[in-house]
């Protein structure tokens, strides 16, 4: 058995009167994240350490800002397609674990929700899902409530 580990890092900027998309999810808030994609970063950072696991490169190289296609589309697309591209590598899930960066709003009570929509997306118990959510302590771009940062680990397989 071939056993791979992949990282994800993501980061956007947050803006009064946008739609907050996280983990697949809308977040009830006054402001959410810009991007070219509706800007879920717990689908980038996901998308990235898979991409990374495959050793296949990341999320810009085969979702560029630069091509209209992606403008405004749904994360979970572009997850599916991460995950078909490694599951046609001969890959499968072990598990994903993801930290969220974020002052506010808090996190913790959307996390079931989250899970069991990524659960579906890409097609794995809940139970390999793990999302944490953390503040930065009102210190850096974070902590002032400028952005929202995202970290995973990716853990594939291969028989």
């Amino acid at each position: 058995m071939k056993i791979r580990v992949g990282q994800g890092y993501d980061v956007h900027r947050l803006e009064e009167g946008r739609v907050f998309w996280l983990g697949g999810i809308q977040i009830p808030s006054t402001f959410g994240p810009v991007g070219h994609s509706d800007a879920d970063v717990v689908c980038h950072v996901l998308c990235d350490a898979l991409l990374g696991a495959a050793n296949m490169r990341n999320i810009g190289y085969h979702f560029s800002d630069k091509d209209p296609r992606w403008k405004g589309v749904d994360s979970k697309l572009l997850l599916a397609e991460v995950l078909r591209m490694v599951r046609e590598a001969g890959y499968e899930i072990s598990n994903v674990d993801v930290t969220v960066v974020l002052q506010e709003p808090k996190l913790n009570p959307h996390i079931p929700a989250m899970k069991a929509c990524l659960a579906v997306v890409m097609a794995i118990p809940e139970e390999d899902i793990s999302i944490k959510a953390t503040t930065s302590e009102h210190i850096g771009f974070v902590g002032r409530g400028e952005g929202i940062a995202a970290h995973c680990v990716a853990l594939i397989f291969k028989d």
